[in-house]
């Protein structure tokens, strides 16, 4: 018998025709001591499952239980950490781990209450900052207080709900490497939920998927032996056949087939295309260095005096080309990004796009942001519309519509081209506003982390997209992403940025895989994993802020 036990479990909201079926027929045993990753992603029910398990919430049909009790409320012995932080403010650090332990256990005397609450707060590497307020915190920071608070009620099942979902890559992992520092520590029952496939195979002994249909997936057992070293595991066989039998079984399950096109890209001029005679003319001119970036500085004024954010960034592009832009954060790579859109201004240097300086906002330097910013009183059709009218006067209200709508066809939203952007999941927005961007035929496709509110598949599959609608228009593109293997998936060349102030090109890696790419192929392609690794021991050298002395490395091609 497991320590926690769900039979048979349903889960649905509302009734009769209206109800909302989230999980179905759930089946479970967590044994004791076991680390169990739940990879789902969003609409799987997975944060209902947590609160399931938590006692938040009561099943519609089925039984939940705890060492063999029905659970029926929320306790102690069942310790939760959501995505959330749901940290007191007017609290210090110490004060927020405090008030849970005055709930649990008020019979501890004043002095054995201060050393526990020590105790966890020093555990989750907070003693430093016990008596600083949330607001003077990191959110990194602020979610270890809230695992020093769950802890430190000493619950015997630790529940986490993506507990590091909001945080950059870099704290991400830290955070995840002491959770289970902790766990081994303790020997906690813990179950995670996640849709990061690295998380789940670092932390989980078990890993069962969660069907998009509120199911019970297939089940993947975790054999590598522990502690697991990330670098390492990019050279581990194991880690390499679980990560991508994981990931097949997910984008199968998750992602259904592409909208077949039907309909073809009229002929339409953009106001800003050359005429043909000028384009082949300058055939030689436009496909070298089509985007240049000079000795380009970024320099903010402040009260200590002039701060370089950007020093002799300097990057030639070539017509046609997809530039992965990658570095910790803080290292000013959405600064590049925005000085090259023109909404930024050059402190020196100079940005020349088809020979001609960057000066000013300008439709034909489309930028896609991490958030689509639509106007939500209009439909899918009419946002991407108000630029296509503004880019194509001299087309007919015909032949712009067939614009529009080519391009939400080719982004996966034929059905939803009426609805408007408030009716749209965060992943239909975002594919809009790719929709929005390509529409515009731009001569430089602008891209600032596209993907990072999105859980992993929709992420994957925007990402599937996103490179389908550039292989049709190859147009020239810069991306900004924390994300390694989004880098490496997207980009012929990964040019990467050493930490701020003063941050530069550290290194380029020109990335020889064939095209059209898809992560399924990349997975196995034998030079993929030494890909990875050329940029992963590049971010390790400049983590936690390490600026290391090294010689003047300036877009060093990578062999």
């Amino acid at each position: 018998m497991g320590i926690l036990e769900l039979d048979n479990v349903s889960q649905s909201f509302g009734t009769g025709t209206d109800a909302t079926h989230v999980l179905k027929d759930i089946t479970l045993e967590v044994a004791e001591g076991e680390f169990l990753v739940l990879l789902g992603f969003s609409g799987t029910g997975k944060t209902t499952l947590i609160n399931l398990m938590a006692g938040l919430e009561k099943p519609t049909k089925g039984s939940v239980r705890f060492k063999g009790a029905p659970v029926t409320g929320p306790g102690p012995e069942r310790g939760v950490i959501f995505q959330s932080y749901s940290l007191m403010p007017w609290l210090s650090v110490a004060g927020n781990v405090r008030l849970a332990v005055d709930t649990v256990f008020p019979e501890l005397t004043k002095t054995e209450k201060a050393e526990k609450v020590a105790h966890y707060v020093q555990m989750v590497g907070l003693g430093h900052a016990a008596a600083r307020r949330p607001a003077e915190l990191s959110g990194g920071m602020r979610q270890r207080v809230n695992v020093a608070r769950a802890l430190a009620m000493s619950p015997e099942v630790l529940l986490l709900d993506e507990p590091l979902s909001a945080l950059d890559a870099l704290t991400r992992a830290n955070l995840a490497d002491e959770i289970e520092h902790i766990w081994e520590a303790d020997k906690k029952t813990c179950v995670l939920i996640t849709n990061d496939v690295d998380e789940a195979i670092i932390l989980a002994d078990r890993i069962v998927a969660l069907n998009p249909d509120g199911t019970l997936g297939r089940e993947f057992k975790v054999s590598i032996p522990r502690p697991r070293d990330r670098m390492e595991m990019n050279t581990d066989e194991s880690f390499k056949r679980l990560r991508a039998d994981v990931t097949k079984y997910l984008m199968d399950v998750g992602i259904e087939a592409k909208v077949e096109g039907t309909r073809h890209l009229p002929a339409v001029t953009p106001i800003h295309g050359a005429p043909a005679a000028v384009a082949e003319a300058q055939k030689g001119l436009i496909d070298e260095r089509f985007l240049d970036f000079s000795q380009l500085h970024k320099v903010y004024p402040t009260p200590k005096g002039p701060l370089t954010v950007v020093e002799d960034f300097d990057l030639k592009i070539d017509r046609g080309e997809f530039i992965s832009l990658i570095g910790h954060s803080g290292c000013g790579k959405s600064t590049v990004l925005t000085m090259a859109a023109g909404l930024n201004e050059i402190s020196q240097g100079a940005i020349k796009l088809d020979g001609r300086h960057v000066e000013g906002a300008d439709p034909e330097r489309a930028v896609v942001f991490q958030s689509p910013n639509l106007f939500p009183w209009l439909s899918a059709k009419e946002n991407v519309a108000i630029g296509v009218d503004k880019v194509y006067p001299r087309a007919t209200q015909g032949e712009r519509q067939e614009v529009v709508e080519y391009y939400l066809e080719r982004v996966g939203l034929a059905d939803a081209m009426d609805k408007p952007a408030t009716d749209l999941s965060n992943g239909m927005q975002q594919r809009v506003g790719i929709a929005r961007a390509f529409a515009l035929s731009p001569k430089l496709l602008l891209l600032d982390e596209p993907f990072g509110m999105l859980d992993s598949l929709t992420r994957w599959e925007l990402q599937e997209v996103l490179m389908e609608v550039w292989s049709r228009t190859k147009v020239t593109a810069i991306c900004v992403t924390h994300d390694v293997d989004e880098a490496i998936l997207l980009a012929d060349r990964v040019v990467m940025m050493t930490n701020g102030p003063q941050a530069t090109i550290g290194k380029t890696l020109n990335v020889d895989l064939p095209r059209p790419r898809t992560r399924k192929a990349l997975l196995e392609h034998p030079d993929y994993y030494r890909y990875r690794q050329q940029v992963l021991d590049f971010l390790e050298e400049y983590e936690h802020g390490a600026k290391p002395k090294r010689p003047a490395a300036k877009a060093l091609a990578a062999e």
